[in-house]
């Protein structure tokens, strides 16, 4: 778990410095400068004091003195409420500190707080009225220099503005950055290269950490100012698998590196102070990432998602991740969604849709009565408008979540104090009902709730979180009747989040978290409308001349939370489940998406097959060049084969049609209908008749028993580019910019009458098609045209249901997936591209440096043709290329594979036909 987990780094942190201080005893932004060893002079009366051994560190807005002996509290002296601050002997107030040295600091205050007495987290203790401190460091000449430094920080601390704090603050930290450097001794090895050296923060939840980055050839580096918790933080470059760039106080100067693949908690986090460092630093991770590890984006990884291959917790976590949702910054912190409604029945039915909770809406939204009373709440508001007085994840509601597990977060948030007792984190059920009813409870959930780890639900550490009203104390969070341990609740929440209800809805949240309905008129529509300040662009703190001003607001705006970067602006596609049995899309998608009853041989028939396919798949990289045909003059256009596999029949741009027996490896046949190149050719059912497209306008029927031209269609105005076949249709591709679709049957019989063929429907299109393709059940279509467009068409209705502008160049091939929720298109430009076909949503899109002129696929993997001849084989859910096979010697322009995936036949412009062998 992501909270968890890197509070477990932090702990070995400390481990490593031995020490009780963290920088959580800070207040929020504040610095930790430096530290030193130190007595505190400590007094009964005017004639008994002892000494207490400890370290003295000097921070922008406190000293703060940590005992070796955790038996004493650590003591923290705010500076805004000192008095005096000298060095001893020089105060007025100094008459008990009789045998104090020369190497004494004297503070008098009015106020201090003492923290972990007994190493025991608790709420801090204060102590006000007028009192005076005295500190014996152990190098007395540091004494004019500390003491310098802590009246340059008082006349900080006790500014009027907020602003001009901040800023006389920052200039003392930026002039210390600036004395300083990289201690380049802390290279891993002596023939490094250094390539760049920056002032940076390390951050971490709630805390920022001031120091200098340094990237070598090899590693990169972070050496804190203060030395704290270790000298240098290193990073091999080898390691990392992600690096995102992160906004960080909105601005765009953070920076966060992975070396793991799928945990959400990284192992570095980084602040510049100027956008232009973090750039360069990013892009020479990248440049070295791009050599070793594949870039994910949200298209691909919903490709992986949509086909099973990411569970619903993964790919939500993804998603976070890439929108800017961060475990080092709570206020960005990953937001996961309430899934169950159920929390007082005694089972909890998965399988029944009351279980769950409405994922079409937001939190806000769940309640109806609620909702009218926000509604008309908004209808009254004047401009900006919003439903939502708080947001779904804020700081605080995350601690509110991990208090038990987090507690010096929570302390250090709420300036030292837990929350009223009756408004912590008390009941899983009582929270929920507090989410649906609330006057401004609309806070959804955290990654935690699904993960493995009990620790944040059981009060382990045994803290005194206070006492309820009615008159229990706080301690273990008191779980739902369905639940009998936190184990057992963690696992059924797993369980509930990877349900199929889940599966089938939640693109539904992502709408509403990263998705379209996120903003705008969609969003109003959805009743998802928070506090302007909560959205990406909603100010601009560049803008903002007042310091006083920009502080406030940026403080304003860290509490109170902000919304994800939007992903996506289109709706989001569903997940493929094997359970859906209908969609709300079109006729055609129900159709082809509908589960055909069978029996159970043709079931066990089916499973075989699909068996055979997989095994096919898994083994395409061992693709091997079996034989090779020279039998055309001219580029191959076109393959078709017959059911029993023993006739091969091609065309080609030399204007035949060739039939090749693979038996006897011979040419059986040339025949040529014109002196116009051919384009296209497939096999009638039955293996009776060829239809071959050709660059004449005509599409011609052959029958194979007669040897003779059966029938000419003339049915375009310009060359027909492909045609397809099914169940007595025929669909025909032209350059004259139209896909026509065609009933009848051709003559079976020699003398008999030519059949005429009835137009059925004429798919219009802007520029010329050069390609088509039918999905399974030939209830869709996708066209590809000249000039780059996807279309994708409802054959039921002859409309069209999404146009896609994918390509620069000519779409050169384009084909459904087996279960025909997706489409792959191949283009000159060289990409490959995977489109939704519910949604119309290009979800991922490859390069290659060259075109791929045509391929077949599985929905998973992609073998394509390229224009140097090679065969390129494409793992789409790692989005790469897995192998290259050497093939033809000029470009590769049509591929046949079999129903069964274990024969493939490519044809090139080398005038080729290959026949490939799969090795098992």
């Amino acid at each position: 778990m992501a909270f968890i987990r890197k509070k477990q780094q932090e702990q070995q942190l400390q481990l490593y410095s031995k020490e009780r201080f963290s920088l959580l005893l800070l207040n929020l932004e504040e610095y930790y400068f430096e530290q030193h060893r130190a007595n505190h002079i400590w007094h009964k009366d005017s004639h008994h004091e002892r000494k207490i051994r400890g370290s003295l560190k000097i921070c922008s807005k406190s000293v703060i003195f940590e005992p070796d002996a955790i038996s004493q509290p650590i003591i923290k002296i705010p500076l805004r409420d000192c008095i005096t601050i000298g060095k001893h002997g020089e105060n007025g107030a100094n008459r008990h500190f009789t045998k104090a040295k020369s190497g004494g600091i004297s503070l008098i205050f009015s106020q201090v707080y003492f923290i972990k007495e007994h190493n025991v987290v608790a709420p801090y203790k204060i102590e006000r009225g007028k009192m005076e401190y005295v500190f014996e460091l152990d190098v007395p000449g540091k004494v004019e220099d500390v003491v310098e430094t802590l009246l340059q920080l008082h006349r900080a601390s006790c500014l009027d503005k907020l602003g001009d704090q901040t800023a006389m603050i920052t200039a003392i930290l930026q002039s210390r950055l600036a004395r300083t450097s990289f201690d380049k001794n802390r290279f891993q090895n002596i023939c490094e290269r250094l390539h760049m050296e920056c002032k940076a923060e390390m951050v971490t939840p709630l805390v920022t950490n001031p120091g200098h980055v340094c990237i070598t050839d090899t590693n990169l580096y972070f050496q804190p100012l203060n030395g704290y918790p270790k000298p240098v933080v290193q990073i091999t470059l080898q390691d990392v698998r992600r690096i995102y760039k992160r906004r960080h106080g909105l601005m765009p100067l953070g920076l966060e590196v992975f070396c793991t693949e799928d945990d959400l908690c990284s192992d570095i986090y980084l602040k510049f102070y100027e956008p232009q460092d973090r750039d360069d630093l990013y892009f020479y991770i990248a440049t070295y990432l791009e050599h070793h590890v594949a870039e994910h984006t949200a298209e691909s990884y919903m490709l992986q998602w949509q086909r099973g291959h990411l569970s619903n917790y993964q790919y939500l976590l993804h998603l976070n991740n890439l929108a800017d949702r961060s475990c080092n910054d709570l206020s960005q912190y990953p937001v996961f969604p309430w899934i169950i409604h159920d929390y007082s029945s005694s089972e909890l039915d998965l399988s029944n849709p009351g279980t769950f909770r409405d994922l079409s809406k937001p939190v806000g939204a769940l309640n109806k009565e609620r909702l009218e009373r926000l509604l008309t709440r908004y209808q009254e508001m004047h401009e900006p408008k919003f439903m939502y007085g708080s947001h779904y994840s804020s700081p605080g509601y995350v601690l509110f979540y991990l208090v038990r597990i987090a507690p010096e977060y929570m302390l250090c948030l709420q300036n030292g104090r837990f929350d009223n007792a009756d408004r912590m984190f008390n009941s899983i059920a009582e929270t929920w009902k507090n989410c649906l009813d609330g006057a401004t409870d609309f806070k959804e959930l955290i990654p935690e709730f699904y993960g493995d780890d009990v620790s944040f639900l059981v009060n382990s550490l045994k803290l005194d979180l206070g006492k309820r009203q009615g008159g229990q104390m706080v301690d273990d969070v008191e779980l739902p009747p369905w639940a009998s341990s936190p184990e057992d609740f963690l696992q059924k929440s797993k369980d509930a989040l990877e349900s199929s209800y889940v599966s089938e809805h939640l693109h539904e949240w992502i709408d509403l978290i990263f998705g379209y309905k996120q903003k705008g008129s969609d969003a109003v529509g959805a009743h998802n409308v928070f506090h302007p300040l909560t959205y990406e662009g909603g100010v601009d703190l560049t803008s903002i001349q007042d310091p006083d001003e920009k502080v406030a607001m940026l403080t304003q705006i860290l509490e109170f939370g902000q919304t994800p970067k939007q992903l996506f602006v289109t709706p989001h596609p569903r997940r493929i489940t094997p359970k859906f049995k209908s969609w709300s899309q079109t006729s055609s998608y129900n159709a082809s998406m509908a589960d055909s009853p069978v029996s159970p041989g043709e079931e066990s028939f089916e499973d075989l097959t699909e068996e055979s396919k997989t095994l096919a798949w898994d083994s395409i990289a061992k693709l091997q060049l079996h034989e090779q045909y020279k039998i055309h003059k001219e580029a191959v256009t076109g393959i078709t084969v017959s059911r029993n596999g023993s006739s091969v029949f091609t065309t080609s741009q030399d204007s035949t049609l060739k039939m090749f027996s693979k038996e006897s490896k011979m040419l059986q046949r040339s025949i040529s209908f014109s002196n116009m190149a051919l384009s296209s050719c497939l096999l009638l059912p039955g293996d009776a008749t060829v239809i071959s497209s050709s660059w004449d306008n005509n599409v011609y029927f052959y029958s194979i028993a007669f040897g003779r031209r059966q029938d000419t269609l003339m049915g375009h105005d310009d060359a027909v580019s492909k045609i397809c076949w099914h169940d007595n249709r025929l669909y025909s591709a032209s350059w004259d910019s139209t896909v026509k679709v065609w009933s009848g049957v051709p003559a079976e019989m020699p003398g008999t009458k030519r059949h005429h063929f009835d137009l059925l429907a004429e798919l219009e299109h802007d520029v010329s098609v050069d390609t088509i393709s039918l999905n399974a059940a030939s209830t869709l279509l996708v066209s590809g045209t000249k000039e780059g467009t996807v279309n994708i068409w409802d054959l039921t209705t002859a409309t069209l249901m999404h146009q896609i502008p994918c390509h620069s160049g000519i779409v050169c091939d384009t084909a459904f997936s087996p279960d025909s929720r997706h489409v792959l298109s191949t283009g000159a430009d060289g990409c490959l591209n995977v489109i939704d076909v519910q949604t119309g949503m290009l979800i991922s899109s490859m390069t290659s440096d060259e075109p791929q002129r045509c391929f077949v696929w599985d929905g998973n993997s992609v073998l394509s043709g390229s224009q140097s001849g090679e065969l390129l084989i494409w793992d789409l859910l790692g989005a790469k290329i897995s192998e290259r096979i050497q093939g033809h010697t000029g470009a590769v322009t049509c591929i046949w594979m079999n129903e069964q995936c274990s024969s493939i036949i490519t044809g090139g412009e080398d005038r080729q036909i290959i026949f490939w062998k799969l090795q098992y």
